[in-house]
């Protein structure tokens, strides 16, 4: 089990934090401005062994044979490892909360399912010896059948590209395809719109490509069943590929000059990091063991945000909103947090904004990409991205201010959210305001007058009828529908003129309460935190 010691940290701050207005230097910062930082590739540690990492040239191959003699004979070589030899060679971070199944290996095995897929790690006496060596590791590959959209990773027949989720979709409490959201009735809703937008977005992948070298560096301790790692991450993760018997302790972390040092009992390693315990990797006393992963391979076969495909359609009248949403998350090849993330996503679906009907599905699907990871928001970036054009464009359509657009439908204290729960603290109305105000942006009376604390409750707070999956009738001949692929044609005759961009007066007569008074909802995600 993993134990966190606080009076460790003890001499680090103090709790009692009173920094706000105050000019306070890092800790570490003298360091980095001077040049002068330590780290993890500035320890030399006598007798240290290197780590170099042979990786797949393939997006989807089987791995037919792996012919290690030429490289064995190589100089300098201690050890190679290939995947038979991690004791624990299956893992995923969040199956450390029991979310999710193991699904990516250490080292390939049977397959490699992306791009740069570890294969094979090879041990020497020096960084230039392990990087020959590994060269001279020939691997026969017979080359499958690869899916690199989401969209044809759904289809039937597309290839399989994680046998642990045959279907290409990550599966929720052990049944469920997809997360998914249902409030109230949301093709009624549709049905009686004054105009419709759908609309498709999609989020850029992004790499982190941090200006440090990317390894790590495992050191033993006094031969003792202790390693003290140098990281260039904020933080380890363990536990999944020890032993099922293993138990570690995390018995020291200073943080030294922006890099920390951790010692850990028995086996121990960083997950995005082959440099695995060093007493596994040659014969004779334990030695320290090195892994730099070269620029090329980092940026090749490092997680990156998803390549996120959220799709809006919303309605709107005058004072009516309706939503509905779908998601598709590429996770890559394996789960690494994607699967946390569409729980995320789903729970930030309505945004902060009035819309009594809510109707979203959301999967997280494999593809043969790199695999994916959460950064900043955990899948709130996409969906709200989507959201906020979303009301741009209602806005722009019914002929308001896109600003008291937003205060108009923002929920406030005591309205139902789409999770059914109580919305509690809300201040959209007023960071609006403020931000308005800031911007020199023209706000009418009335919407500076409002406030977060006021006209929530009441009717708002009850829970409406949820049609399940259930489809409206068409929609009438009339109806104003608008894709948004281009600039949006001239609304027909029978309804209002269209305005050009949203007017910051004159728009229609301010609403009376009872205009908006309808169930709200939060972005909090109220249910399990799965």
């Amino acid at each position: 089990m993993l134990e966190l010691r606080k009076d460790i940290f003890a001499d680090e701050r103090d709790d009692n934090l009173k920094e706000i207005g105050k000019g306070t230097q890092r800790q570490d910062m003298l360091g980095h401005v001077t040049g002068t930082s330590t780290y993890f590739n500035d320890h030399r540690l006598q007798g240290m062994l290197h780590l170099s990492v042979l990786r797949s040239p393939h997006s989807h191959a089987r791995i037919r044979r792996i012919d290690t003699a030429e490289a064995e004979r190589s100089l300098g070589v201690r050890r190679i490892i290939s995947g038979a030899d991690v004791p624990r060679n299956l893992n995923t971070l969040l199956s450390l909360i029991n979310f999710g199944k193991d699904d990516e290996p250490t080292l390939a095995v049977d397959k490699v399912r992306y791009k740069g897929e570890p294969v094979v790690a090879v041990v020497a006496d020096s960084q230039r010896e392990a990087f020959e060596a590994t060269a001279k590791v020939r691997v026969d590959y017979e080359p499958l059948p690869t899916v690199f959209d989401v969209e044809e990773a759904l289809k039937a027949g597309a290839p399989v590209v994680n046998e642990t989720y045959p279907k290409n979709t990550f599966t929720y409490h052990d049944i469920y395809d997809h997360q998914k959201l249902r409030f109230g009735d949301v093709e009624r809703g549709f049905a009686s719109a004054d105009h419709v937008i759908e609309q498709r977005y999609q989020m850029s992948p992004i790499e982190h490509a941090p200006t440090e070298t990317n390894g790590s560096i495992a050191a033993p301790v006094h031969q003792r069943a202790l390693c003290r790692l140098h990281l260039d991450a904020g933080a380890v993760f363990l536990a999944r590929y020890l032993r099922k018997d293993s138990r570690f302790t995390v018995q020291h972390l200073p943080f030294h000059r922006g890099n920390r040092r951790w010692r850990l009992r028995r086996q121990g390693r960083h997950p995005d990091r082959t440099a695995c315990d060093p007493r596994r990797h040659a014969d004779g006393p334990p030695r320290a063991l090195h892994f730099w992963s070269r620029r090329g391979d980092a940026i090749r076969s490092a997680a990156r945000r998803r390549t996120d495909l959220p799709e809006g359609r919303h309605h709107a009248r005058r004072s009516h909103r309706r939503a509905q949403g779908a998601g598709l998350f590429d996770s890559g090849a394996y789960t690494r947090l994607s699967s946390y993330a569409v729980v995320k996503c789903v729970a930030h679906l309505p945004g902060p904004y009035t819309i009594p009907n809510v109707y979203g599905d959301v999967y997280c699907v494999f593809t043969n990409r790199t695999p994916a990871t959460a950064m900043r928001g955990f899948g709130v970036t996409a969906m709200d991205f989507a959201i906020e054009c979303q009301m741009d464009k209602l806005a722009h359509l019914i002929g308001m201010d896109p600003m008291e657009f937003r205060l108009l439908n923002a929920y406030r204290d005591g309205d139902m959210k789409a999770h059914r729960r109580e919305a509690k603290n809300t201040a959209l109305i007023e960071c609006v305001q403020v931000a308005a105000e800031k911007a020199k942006w023209p706000l009418r009376e009335e919407f500076k007058r409002m406030s977060s604390r006021k006209d929530g409750g009441g009717a708002r707070a009850a829970i409406p009828a949820t049609a399940m999956d259930a489809r409206a009738p068409a929609r009438p001949a009339a109806q104003q529908r608008t894709p948004y692929d281009r600039a949006p044609q001239p609304a027909a005759a029978t309804e209002p003129p269209r305005p050009t961009p949203p007017p910051p007066v004159s728009p229609p007569p301010a609403p009376q309460p009872a205009s908006h008074g309808t169930m709200r909802f939060s972005s909090v995600f109220g249910s399990r935190r799965r």
